[in-house]
């Protein structure tokens, strides 16, 4: 497999890698060092214009903070985006100290502490409650400190996303009420010390098909609508979750946004007459940020073992876990990578791999690449869960180093 450069780089005259119009090497002696993560802030607003122009118009768009929490990052996407999404009381300080209003922010998690439900209740935030129990610790709190929680039921859908990498509903799980008890807890919400608002369903994530997500959404669309007549309840909103899959790996191709976005548009169209006032939001991360993301490192050895060319590089998965194939992945296939000092291919496949003393660090098998000491490799597609989904304290070596450009 040769070098892949997506949409939105280039390459100067010189063969070098361009990101943001800029030579990779340029923005390199700029931050003083590598590894260094650059994100795009003119790519992440192409993406959120194109999923502004394929959706059907009121259909809201939050951003899912743990896809990437990079201050500067949140900043950008808050004035794109209508809400955030958190999941922690340290994703909730971010984006306070992002500038992002309470008012749209949501927090979901199956494990939020006292201390974390108290100070969003205090902050005016709305929680996603996971549980019964959550719910009575959440109103004992607001009983405390005399202030109205502003609530929404998470719920575990009895379906999952077909195809996805990640299934959040029809099994077992810790995450939201089981859609069988779910009218049973809406109905404790009403009334002080809660302001219900609506429902969160998840069914899945990092899914390529536009039908399996037509599908499931369709599924959550017809759900929320039940619940809504079970309990006897209007729902001011509902979270739909999100779902939309990134193109890794080779073969893979994006999702087909118009046709996406009119399916969705006949879905919500078509809900049921319980839903009728009701504002429906997607909630994405991935999808949103992973495109504009490039992780650079230095290429500090090449070396030959057993006939096999290796590429040394001073990453790794500390910083870039899910590139390894160690975050989720079943069969480890390589993002797109790239020779970002030279252009071109190598004298034959070369394995690209990290600084730390274990096997599982490797950031690209059998890559027709050049590579020599001192060349920069780009990982493409690194906008998402990259420094802070990673191990970053393993072994000691220093983090990466982080810019928006």
């Amino acid at each position: 497999m040769s070098d892949r450069v997506p949409p939105g780089f280039g390459r100067d005259a010189e063969g070098r890698l361009l990101i943001a119009g800029r030579a990779a090497e340029d923005w390199v002696a700029d931050a003083g060092d590598t590894p260094l993560f650059l994100y795009d802030s003119a790519l992440l607003s192409q993406r959120v214009a194109a999923f502004r122009a394929a959706m059907p118009q009121g259909l809201g768009l939050n951003y899912a903070i743990k896809a990437n929490p990079f201050p500067p990052l949140l900043a950008h996407m808050g004035t794109l985006v209508d809400g955030f999404d958190i999941a922690s009381g340290g994703e909730l300080a971010l984006a306070l100290e992002a500038g992002v209003a309470p008012a749209r922010i949501s927090f979901a998690g199956p494990g939020k502490r006292d201390r974390e439900l108290e100070a969003a209740i205090r902050a005016g935030v709305l929680l996603n409650i996971e549980s019964a129990g959550e719910l009575a610790r959440a109103g004992a709190i607001a009983d405390r400190v005399g202030q109205e929680a502003r609530v929404a039921l998470r719920v575990n859908p009895p379906f999952a996303l077909k195809g996805s990498g990640m299934k959040m509903g029809g099994t077992p799980s810790p995450f939201g009420v089981d859609a069988a008890d779910a009218a049973a807890v809406i109905r404790q919400m009403q009334g002080r010390p809660f302001r219900f608002e609506g429902l969160h369903l998840y069914a899945g994530s990092q899914n390529l098909s536009v039908e399996a997500i037509l599908e499931s959404q369709r599924q959550t669309i017809a759900l929320a609508g039940a619940l809504s007549a079970e309990a006897g309840v209007t729902l001011a909103h509902v979270n739909l979750g999100g779902g939309f899959g990134v193109p890794y790996f080779p073969g893979d191709r994006e999702l087909d946004l118009p046709a996406l976005g009119r399916g969705l548009a006949e879905a919500i169209g078509d809900r049921p007459a319980a839903l009728g006032r009701t504002r429906f939001v997607l909630e994405l991360g991935r999808w949103l940020v992973a495109g504009a993301g490039v992780y650079l490192c230095r290429v500090i050895d090449r070396k030959v073992s057993g006939g096999e060319t290796f590429l040394v590089t001073d990453g790794g998965l500390h910083h870039q876990l899910a590139a390894t194939g160690n975050f989720g992945t079943v069969i480890r296939r390589n993002y797109p990578v790239a020779n970002a000092s030279r252009a071109g291919p190598g004298a034959g496949p070369l394995t690209v791999v990290g600084c730390l003393c274990t096997p599982l660090d490797r950031l690209a098998d059998k890559v027709d690449l050049a590579g020599e000491p001192g060349d920069l490799i780009a990982l493409f597609h690194a906008g998402a869960y990259g420094r802070s989904a990673s191990p970053e304290r393993f072994l000691g070596h220093p983090p990466a180093l982080e810019r928006l450009v």
